[in-house]
Order: C-alpha cells, then structure tokens, then sequence
C-alpha cells in the first residue's frame, strides 16, 4: 500500500499541484510561482536590435499582458530582463545610476562591455537572493553594436545573438537557421520579430506584443507589434 493514499485528500491535492508547477525540473516551493518570457537580441552593421514579449505570467496567471521588459541603462545601452520582475527592475536600477556616475566621471559614454560587467558583477554576486537572467545589447564608439548574455547564476558571455527566457528553448533551431554575421538592420528586426512570435505561440508563459528596440549610434527607434498583426501565430 502506498503511504501518500493514506493521507488527508486536501495534502495530497496541495502536493500534486507543487509537482505540476515545474521550474527547470525543479519543483517550486509554497507560495511560488513559475514565471515566463521570451528574449532576444542580435547585433548588425552599426547597431543592435532588441526585442521581447510582453506577458507577465505568475504561475497559469497572466498578471501584465503589455509589460515592457526592454529597459534602458544608458544613452546607447539597453538590456531584457527575464526571471522575476522585481529583481531585474531593482538590477536595472542600479546599474543605470551606476553608468551615470561613470558617464559624469570620465565625461565620455560607457561602453557596452562596462555596463553588462556591472550587470554581471550584481547578479553573481547575490545569485543565493535573485531569479534574473540579462541580456544587455547597444553601441558603443569601442566595440559598435554588441551583445552580452548574462544567464542565471551571474556569468557573462559576449555572444554573436542572444536569446532567453522560457520560450527560447523552442527557438534555438531557428535562430540558429536565420542568424548571421554582418545583417543589415532590416534583416536582423526581421528575424527578431519572427523568433519572438514563433516561441509566442508555442511558449504558454508567452505573448501579448512584440517590442523591439534598434539601437545605433544616431538614435534608438522603438517599435512594436501588436498580437493582431504578428509575422507567425494562431
């Protein structure tokens, strides 16, 4: 006889919830809940393009349909957040009074590289504390467009594009079959727009809007589409 069948139903109903609620194979804690999004960005010739989802989701809950998850840090410095909305909003928050200091200080923009190292710096240093996976993507007079990944746990790799967040494991194959070094900045919003809206259909904890964000060394020209109006979906 199986010692769960003999205790209380309303245990056992508590018990089968906490394993359905899955976050990476690991099951959730009481009072948690799985969140969900979907990130991207891929540098071109001159620049960067960023672009996210716009859901909100706590546990089956969609708590924000029209969140913006691409913040600003600097001037020419943007970043996605994914994980828990409060931490990477604090994270945010820091480094861009951090990079402001920087920019007064030595009277010239922060570089791409400083600002995700900032990033980076925080994260891992209270990985025990924080649910925040990063990409931070812009241009800078050093390096032009670039970006940088900063996963769950605090390290930092410069990548030729990025992706993340729970949709992303539907769309490696198809990134990995448009991405291409030296795009022009048509080709790389393009292939943004439609990652984002394949892992949107097939990713529950993602949805809502496309935003992007094309940043150069001229401007930073935000766009987005709404869910009516996307290049792949039901």
């Amino acid at each position: 006889m199986n010692q769960f069948s003999s205790y209380p139903t309303e245990y056992k109903m508590q018990q089968n919830h906490v394993h359905r609620e899955m976050y990476n194979g690991h099951p959730l804690k009481p009072g948690e809940v799985s969140t969900g999004t979907t990130i991207m960005a891929i540098p071109f010739e001159g620049g960067v393009v960023l672009g996210a989802d716009s859901r909100v989701s706590t546990g089956v809950y969609v708590a924000n349909r029209v969140s913006d998850k691409i913040s600003a840090l600097h001037e020419r410095i943007w970043c996605c957040r994914s994980g828990s909305a409060a931490d990477t909003q604090a994270l945010t928050d820091y480094v861009r009074h951090y990079l402001a200091q920087l920019a007064v200080e030595t009277g010239r923009l922060p570089t791409v590289k400083t600002a995700a190292h900032l990033m980076r710096r925080l994260c891992y240093n209270n990985k025990d504390r924080l649910l925040a996976g990063v990409i931070v993507g812009g241009w800078d007079p050093v390096e032009g467009g670039s970006v940088y990944n900063i996963p769950l746990g605090g390290s930092m790799i410069k990548m030729p594009f990025a992706i993340g967040g729970s949709g992303s494991t539907y769309i490696y194959g198809l990134v990995d079959s448009m991405a291409k070094e030296n795009m022009t900045k048509e080709e790389a919003l393009s292939v943004v727009k439609k990652c984002i809206s394949h892992a949107m259909a097939r990713d529950g904890s993602s949805g809502g809007i496309i935003r992007t964000v094309t940043v150069t060394e001229e401007s930073n020209e935000r766009e987005y589409i709404p869910g009516d109006k996307l290049p792949y979906g039901p």
